[in-house]
Parts: C-alpha cells; sequence; structure tokens
C-alpha cells in the first residue's frame, strides 16, 4: 500500500509538473504571438488612414455643402474644379469624382512638392436639379430623358455662376444666344465667394475648371491679356490629353467668368472642356492632370 501511495504521490507531483510547464509555454506563446499581431493591426490602421483632405468651403444658396479634397503636401498647389454649371454639365462633376478616385487608388500620382486639390461640383444646386442626389452620384442616377436645353445650369437663384466673378461683370451676360442673369453684383453668389475665399487663402500655382461641351483648353485673359504661364498650362493640357489648344474664346462674349478673374489676379488658368455632355473621358485627363504635375514640378517660379 506504502510503495501504491508514493507511486500515486509522484504521478501527481510530475503532472503539476508538466501542467506548470504547458501553461508557462503557453504564457510565452500568447505574448510572442501577441506583440506581433498589436504592432499588425498599429500598421493596417495607418494604411487605412484616407489619402485625402476635406475641407467645406461654403454652403450654396440652398444650404448644400461645397467642399474641397486635397491630396499632397508640396508647395506647388494645383486646383481643378468641376460642376460650375451644375446638372447642366454633370459630366464634369463625375469627371471630378473618378478623378479623386484614381488618385486616391494611385498616391503616387501627386509627387512630393505638389499638393491637388479638387472641388467636385461648385454648384450643386443645379446638379440637383437634375440629378436628384446630394455629394456623390454615379452614371446610374443621371437620369435616360432628354433634359431641356440648360437644366440644371444656373443656381437656385438663376444666376449663371461663370459670369458672377469680378472681371469685366456687369448684370447680364451672354451664354451662346441668351442673355443670362450674371447676378447684383461680382460675387453676390455664395457659390462664386466660396471659390474665390479659397482661392485668396491658398494662392494656387493654377486652376483648371472642367466643362462640357466644346473639345478644347481655353486658356484665360482679362484687362492685361493672356498670362504667358496659362499658355504653357493650356499647351501641356491640351498635348497630353488630344483636346484642341485654343488661346482665346471668342465664340461669343463672356463676362465676369472665373477664369478671366484669376488671370486679373495674376493665377494662370484654363478652362477644360469635355467633347461631349455624357462621356467622362477620364483617361484624357488623368494624362492632361499628369501633364501639368509634370510641369509644375520642373518650374522653379
Amino acid at each position: 500500500m506504502q510503495y501504491l501511495r508514493n507511486k500515486y504521490a509522484i504521478t501527481l507531483v510530475v503532472a503539476i509538473l508538466v501542467l506548470g510547464v504547458s501553461i508557462l509555454v503557453a504564457s510565452k506563446r500568447n505574448r510572442t504571438i501577441d506583440t506581433p499581431s498589436m504592432t499588425q493591426e498599429i500598421v493596417a490602421e495607418v494604411r487605412l488612414q484616407p489619402f485625402e483632405k476635406h475641407q467645406q468651403l461654403g454652403k450654396s444658396l440652398e444650404g448644400r455643402s461645397l467642399d474641397v479634397y486635397s491630396y499632397g503636401s508640396g508647395s506647388k498647389h494645383l486646383v481643378f474644379v468641376g460642376g460650375m454649371h451644375g446638372g447642366y454639365e454633370w459630366n464634369s462633376v463625375l469627371l471630378a469624382y473618378q478623378m479623386m478616385d484614381y488618385i486616391k487608388e494611385n498616391p503616387s500620382f501627386v509627387p512630393e512638392g505638389v499638393t491637388v486639390s479638387i472641388v467636385p461640383v461648385a454648384n450643386p444646386d443645379g446638379l440637383y436639379k437634375v440629378i436628384k442626389k446630394n455629394g456623390r452620384f454615379t452614371m446610374r442616377d443621371v437620369p435616360d430623358e432628354v433634359l431641356a436645353h440648360g437644366t440644371g445650369r444656373f443656381n437656385a437663384r438663376n444666376v449663371d455662376l461663370n459670369r458672377n466673378f469680378d472681371c469685366k461683370w456687369k448684370p447680364e451676360s451672354t451664354w451662346q444666344n441668351k442673355i443670362v442673369s450674371a447676378g447684383t453684383k461680382a460675387f453676390s453668389e455664395p457659390e462664386a465667394v466660396a471659390i474665390r475665399d479659397y482661392v485668396l487663402a491658398t494662392k494656387p500655382v493654377s486652376v483648371i475648371f472642367w466643362h462640357s461641351k466644346a473639345n478644347a483648353v481655353y486658356a484665360a485673359e482679362c484687362h492685361k491679356g493672356v498670362l504667358p504661364r496659362a499658355l504653357d498650362v493650356m499647351n501641356a493640357y491640351a498635348n497630353a490629353s488630344g483636346y484642341k489648344a485654343v488661346t482665346s474664346f471668342d465664340a461669343y462674349a463672356v463676362s465676369g467668368d472665373a477664369e478671366s478673374w484669376l488671370a486679373s489676379i495674376g493665377i494662370p488658368s484654363v478652362t477644360v472642356e469635355l467633347a461631349t455632355h455624357e462621356n467622362v473621358e477620364l483617361k484624357k485627363n488623368i494624362a492632361g492632370v499628369s501633364a501639368l504635375i509634370t510641369y509644375f514640378s520642373t518650374v522653379t517660379k
């Protein structure tokens, strides 16, 4: 009996020792696993941080947000604006959103030393009139029916925003063969004020507006004519994208447009006109934007 008791005691001690070693090994193993796991989680969280800075510039007459999205942090600041004419030129807005997606998917597209900012829609009320949706949309949201000519072009006060800026401004201006309202004074409309204040605050090296449809790139001018740098911007974008380069818009008289106001304060600006009102032409415009990034990455002043 004594022999059996000793045998059981020894077995119990061995079992306790084995259990203790197992717990110790498991504890060490868990610590070894936990540390890199936590590190991996932190790294993953950092990688998930959006390559995008968002700022609200202001609100439209009907209270819709005017936003700008920025990529990069360099001193060479390029600004692109879509949707000045709202729903009438909805494809310029969709182009802006698709360009934003492309940059986020390809962050190296914006090199060190450059910042690219995109205002996807400068006239959200006009866009809503056609798309019936705030913020982002897709081709599925675009109505199939043929809209009346000019639907959604103006803001909620029926002002053509691209006639409300301070270069040769007058209360009435023209669009094609039509007389349009340019507001009660230059910058009478909150949408134009939002663009103006952002430009004055950030002082970009160039501002590019996406419009449709003329299948061309136009340089802007005001009282002192076309800025030499605006010609460089026009040619760089046109050569890369395949759009026709046009030194001066002369199809009809225009007053109070945003591009000309920018020229008046010394900021080179161009209008990029898509070929139709229905297509986004993303690849052509990626090439154009890339050409401008390359150009401003190399110029010293």
